[in-house]
């Protein structure tokens, strides 16, 4: 069981190495976090974009632009769709946003035609979140592309988290549905949902993971509060996953976790042919090359 992201990172680089496709990776955050990943035997790296920017910022900042193979296209549109195709012919696992707008970027993924998105398939997001405070890994969803998740989404939601937590080697995850209380109340419909939730899992309607919901955060994480409140539950107060009712309740989490608790991140969008990279111009290195980890490690495994 990968209980940090150091131990996912020694762990893929023990494993067959994967090729990253980065649409206009041209910005040293994403330029020095791919060169990382390719020092330290992690990945290949396929960078599409304007060479001559590529070369000043790799240059700047001490980045040997000799380790990245490179497609010269100074137009980011053009960039990012000649990146998905690449990806999508299998010319490599995993694609990775640098200077382009998320919209561009989306935009190129979500093509119908020639896109990574199958047809009928719910794209998502999944991040994987280490605390100095919490002795594993949690993972979370969705806190960046649904903005308001209804029942059906939130089960599939729930069933991507599963499947990257058993690619951590967490076998039995315990899953939390957060709300803001721990009972019912009809006029929360995110606790209802979260209920609804929890006995399907019961009923094998979702396999592989212990389910429980509604909780408030704190009795997802906290052994103490759990006992404070008097809730008996397998997942109380030792959550592998937590599910978010909508983007602003996740997003705020991500924000807080990275900007105020210390975390350390990783991210993957999911639902695609390929583990997508979609970072914030705001993410540090770290989170960067934590993101290049956690979507090499998902790199041919599927999320269905």
């Amino acid at each position: 069981m990968i209980r940090r992201l150091s131990e996912l990172v020694e762990e893929v680089k023990g494993a067959e190495t994967k090729k990253l496709i980065v649409a206009v990776g041209e910005d040293p955050h994403t330029i020095e976090a791919v060169a990382r990943g390719v020092n330290e035997g992690m990945i290949k790296a396929h960078l599409v974009g304007n060479r001559d920017n590529i070369y000043r910022v790799a240059k700047e900042h001490g980045v040997d632009p000799g380790i990245f193979e490179i497609t010269h296209e100074p137009d980011p549109s053009k960039a990012v769709k000649e990146a998905v195709r690449l990806v999508r012919e299998g010319e490599g696992d995993m694609l990775m946003k640098g200077l382009v707008s998320t919209v561009t970027y989306m935009r190129a993924i979500l093509d119908k035609q020639q896109g990574l998105l199958p047809e009928g398939a719910l794209l998502s997001h999944v991040t994987v979140v280490e605390f100095p405070t919490y002795p594993k890994l949690i993972i979370a969803a969705d806190v960046a592309v649904i903005i308001h998740p209804d029942l059906n989404q939130k089960v599939q939601i729930l069933k991507y988290t599963i499947k990257v937590a058993h690619e951590l080697g967490i076998e039995m995850p315990k899953a939390a549905i957060i709300s803001a209380i721990e009972t019912v109340n009809p006029k929360m419909p995110s606790s209802v949902d979260a209920a609804i939730i929890k006995v399907m899992a019961e009923r094998g309607q979702i396999r592989g993971a212990i389910v429980d919901g509604p909780l408030a955060f704190d009795l997802a994480v906290s052994k103490e509060s759990t006992k404070i409140k008097g809730v008996k539950s397998e997942v109380a107060g030792d959550a592998d996953i937590v599910l978010f009712p909508d983007i602003v309740t996740g997003n705020v989490f991500f924000k807080t976790a990275t900007w105020l608790a210390g975390a350390e991140l990783a991210a993957v969008v999911a639902g695609t042919t390929a583990p997508c990279i979609l970072t914030s111009r705001g993410d540090r290195e770290d989170s960067k090359f934590y993101s290049i980890a956690l979507a090499a490690k998902m790199a041919g495994k599927g999320w269905v």
